[in-house]
């Protein structure tokens, strides 16, 4: 399942991928199926959580935060490696302090994975990329598949 960054609508692709440049089925606007993070204001969060049929790894920073650089590759690649299973987006705290300030957000980086439209767990600081996989995978395995916080 991927998100379009132009709408916000999910997109079911199937497997094998079919041939040719994936669109969106509302806006027709081109389909990035490479899993690579998107940035989110406050309102495509909230449709993001409440609409996505995969966990989301919410990624809360600001572009002063020198851990929060040193996060972005991290996210990149997990984004990539977990593409249609799992949607990671970015929320710049600095342009958007309200969604952050809601979510009780205290120092950046945060991350947040929401499941079945709620939040599954929560971790702040750098993680290697490897504990990264981990603390995401464990967040989103916990009974019935809803995650469990960590």
């Amino acid at each position: 399942m991927f998100r379009c960054a132009a709408c916000g609508a999910f997109n079911r692709v199937r497997e094998p991928r079919p041939s040719g440049a994936p669109e969106c089925g509302r806006c027709h606007k081109a389909l990035d199926l490479s899993g690579a993070p998107q940035e989110v204001d406050g309102e495509g969060l909230d449709r993001a959580v409440l609409g996505s049929p995969v966990p989301i790894l919410l990624d809360l920073w600001a572009p002063w935060c020198a851990p929060c650089r040193v996060a972005g590759p991290i996210l990149d690649e997990v984004g990539r490696a977990k593409a249609g299973q799992l949607l990671v987006l970015k929320l710049n705290t600095e342009q958007h302090p309200r969604p952050a300030s809601a979510l009780g957000v205290q120092g950046i980086p945060t991350f947040i994975v929401f499941s079945g439209g709620r939040e599954v767990a929560r971790r702040s600081g750098v993680l290697p990329r490897p504990e990264m996989e981990r603390w995401v995978s464990s967040a989103t395995a916990g009974p019935s598949g809803t995650g469990a916080t960590a």
